[in-house]
């Protein structure tokens, strides 16, 4: 039986009313302009025992401050204020005003192009930075709060998004210059999306500060010293058996979105756009394949800008570059002749596409905006975008056998590990985690590496939602607490991404509560069957109400959509109460069979502990006759921790989920580890799947006994028959 109170959260997520729109409800809360206090910058703590990872920023500050007030760098008067986001020129990383809707991975841009990183030193992926005469002010979301606290010294005020009372950047703003006559704040305008701008001039439309668009990097011109350079790795084509369309069919189903919406031409600045229009992947963002390039189309011209060095003799001809010019076929120009073309070729134009937000995609930057005459501006959200999210039946495929070889990697990774801890013989510390787990990853075949930086806290840093270990920071793995995993794969059929928890001794009750807790809420929401026309958004209620219950939640949303051999954070899907529930024309936030998402609730107990679990879902018919209504399949087939599970929290739906989930992983997973002779994870995988009543109770060591009758005479039945065929066939190819 439902209860009271989940109905009517449910009520209030099928009207679409929000429960909360980061603090500001009918009740006004008083803005706090100072930030929150930081560790170890009060008092006689303000020089000691400050954290191992802290960076002093000082110099780069001072530096900064300088060029601000010099003419010739900022080509105008002097500036005010400052703004240093997060971003690189095509609007690589997760705005931080969807910051909460995405979960835990990260979305970095190249290291060459961390001019946040470099100024402040703190390593999140969402953050946004504003420098004055006096101050140094960060804005980060939940994912981050701890970290940002520990990275940024004390040079710094930190604004921890999405809680109660903290202003948003525009209001800091007016409450700092409300006295001033005039101030006068700077930003690149080719690292800030156009919508940004245009909502920060409506923000500030009263006020007497006055946006200033400085065209010459500030940060460019102070990190001359120990700054990496931008790779020129070549591009590569993706073969049709991969994408299971071509990159012609995929332009004409563009142009015929183009002409019904009366558009002369398409400017394409996302990189994942391009690389999924084109069927062609590179080397230009961390774990993102994609290639550092423009894309104008017209119903008469492909013009990718791009540099030269990077396309191989392989793609001008995948591409047809020879002697281009026709329609078909793709013109290859300079990389930074956007800027000129953009200005000549509009006076030809009547109506030019730029691409506007859409879920985690920023839209065009606001150099691009101003580079097209308003009066032929159609800002709408990219038609790629909705494209893609439909994946074809090659594409489907594919990331079905990904995630299943990356099943194998778990499975044989966690089995090698969990063998050490038992016996004492290696003490792991977290960064051997991520190598280790990541070495497991790069031997499966179609691997093209990882598809964010592998995530892997224990203990403390387990509650910290996206810490990323490193050699200053790295703790040593034990017994008394949990391990949280967030990984994936990069493959050439499909993106994956997995996140579970583990404990290698005796869990706490709390622990374990905590666990079941999210487990639950992972199975509400993956056993979710529901109409074609629910939004997105409204599903997340299903994921929390387990936790809800109890008083907890978490700060980040509970699923994003997922790319093929793409982004790990694919627009438009996002799974979070939080967003805003007004629809953007042109970006559906309605699912539908071919789209992939992840399921990831999460506990997160600060300075103790964290858990979170994730599978990534294929939303697919439900099959019910004579209706329209989805349901999910999970893609993700990597056992639970059967340890952290109290079992008599789950209820038989549960139980019953739990049971054909693990059977899935037996029956897919099982016989693809045994192709590959990896007995021990076999048997690890085999031990962590085991059947359980749906009803009763359960004996405790029913998961950490040696056998189960009935699962053993199936695997031994699977092994024999398996090492029988290999002689087979051994002796077959010695006889031919």
């Amino acid at each position: 039986m439902i209860n009271s109170e989940r109905w009517i959260h449910l009520i209030i997520f099928v009207l679409g009313v929000p429960l909360n729109q980061g603090g500001h409800g009918i009740a006004q809360v008083a803005l706090n302009y100072n930030g929150t206090p930081r560790t170890t910058c009060q008092g006689s703590g303000r020089n000691n025992s400050k954290p191992i990872d802290r960076y002093d920023s000082s110099i780069m500050l001072r530096q900064l401050r300088s060029e601000m007030i010099r003419m010739t760098s900022v080509q105008d008067k002097p500036l005010d204020g400052y703004i240093v986001p997060s971003n690189d020129d095509h609007q690589s990383s997760i705005p931080l005003s969807h910051a909460r809707k995405g979960p835990s991975e990260s979305e970095t841009v190249l290291p060459h192009y961390m001019r946040r990183e470099f100024l402040t030193g703190f390593r999140g992926s969402a953050g946004e930075a504003l420098v004055t005469a006096n101050k140094a002010i960060l804005w980060t979301d939940g994912r981050y709060h701890i970290q940002a606290d520990h990275q940024l010294d004390c040079n710094w005020i930190l604004m921890k998004y999405g809680d109660e009372g903290v202003p948003s950047m525009t209001q800091w703003l007016k409450q700092e210059f409300q006295n001033n006559s005039e101030a006068r704040i700077g930003a690149d305008p080719k690292l800030i999306p156009a919508k940004t701008w245009i909502d920060w001039e409506k923000e500030l439309g009263e006020s007497s500060i006055h946006l200033v668009a400085v065209h010459k990097n500030l940060i460019d011109i102070i990190w001359q010293v120990n700054r990496t350079s931008d790779i020129t790795h070549p591009a590569y084509k993706l073969k049709n058996e991969f994408s299971g369309k071509s990159w012609q069919e995929k332009i004409h189903q563009v142009r015929c979105l183009m002409e019904n919406a009366s558009a002369d031409a398409l400017v394409i600045t996302a990189l994942d756009d391009i690389a999924w229009l084109l069927n062609i992947r590179g080397w230009d963002l961390p774990n993102t394949p994609v290639l550092r390039a423009y894309v104008v189309l017209t119903p008469q011209a492909i013009l990718l800008y791009t540099d030269r060095k990077k396309i191989k003799r392989s793609v001008d001809l995948h591409l047809k570059t020879d002697g281009c010019y026709y329609a078909d076929c793709v013109r290859i120009v300079n990389y930074s002749e956007i800027w000129n073309d953009l200005r000549t070729l509009s006076q030809s134009w009547t109506k030019v596409w730029l691409p506007a937000p859409c879920g985690y995609a920023q839209g065009v930057s606001r150099q691009i905006y101003v580079s097209i005459p308003p009066s032929k501006h159609l800002f709408k959200p990219s038609p790629i975008i909705a494209l893609r999210a439909v994946k074809n039946d090659i594409e489907k495929n594919g990331m079905r056998q990904a995630h299943i070889r990356d099943a194998i990697v778990m499975c044989d990774f966690l089995a090698d590990m969990e063998f050490q801890m038992s016996i004492n013989r290696k003490e792991w510390d977290e960064m051997q985690v991520v190598r280790a787990i990541n070495g497991f990853r790069f031997e499966m075949d179609y691997n093209q590496g990882i598809a964010f930086p592998t995530i892997v806290g224990y203990g403390a840093h387990g509650a910290q939602p996206h810490y990323e270990p490193t050699e200053r920071t790295s703790a040593l793995i034990g017994k008394d607490s949990t391990l949280v995993i967030d990984s994936g794969g990069q493959y050439f059929d499909g993106t994956t991404d997995v996140t579970r928890t583990f404990h290698f001794g005796e869990p706490t009750e709390e622990q374990k509560r905590a666990y079941t807790r999210v487990l639950i809420g992972s199975i509400q929401l993956a056993s979710m069957v529901f109409p074609a026309d629910l939004r997105a958004d409204q599903l997340d209620v299903f994921a929390r109400e387990p936790l809800w219950k109890a008083g907890y939640d978490y700060m980040h949303g509970t699923g994003h959509g997922i790319g093929h051999f793409l982004s790990v954070h694919e627009s438009p899907i996002s799974v979070s109460y939080i967003q805003n529930t007004t629809v953007t024309p042109g970006c559906s936030t309605r699912l539908q069979p071919g789209n992939f998402l992840s399921n990831e609730p999460g506990y997160y107990k600060n300075g103790k502990f964290g858990i979170r679990l994730e599978n990534v879902l294929e939303v697919v018919d439900a099959e019910i006759k004579n209706t329209k209504l989805l349901k999910f399949r999970d893609v993700t087939l990597v056992p639970y921790e059967p340890k952290l599970i109290d079992l008599s929290m789950l209820n038989r739906s549960h139980r019953r989920w739990l049971n054909n989930y693990n059977r899935r992983i037996r029956e897919e997973v099982g016989p693809e580890i045994l192709k590959k002779y990896k007995m021990e994870a076999y048997q690890w995988m085999e031990k962590r799947t085991r059947s359980i009543p749906e009803e009763g109770e359960v004996d405790v060591d029913y998961f950490t006994g040696d056998s189960n009758p009935i699962l053993s005479k199936t695997s031994h039945l699977l092994i024999i028959l398996v090492i029988f065929f290999h002689i087979w066939h051994v002796a077959y190819m010695i006889c031919s």
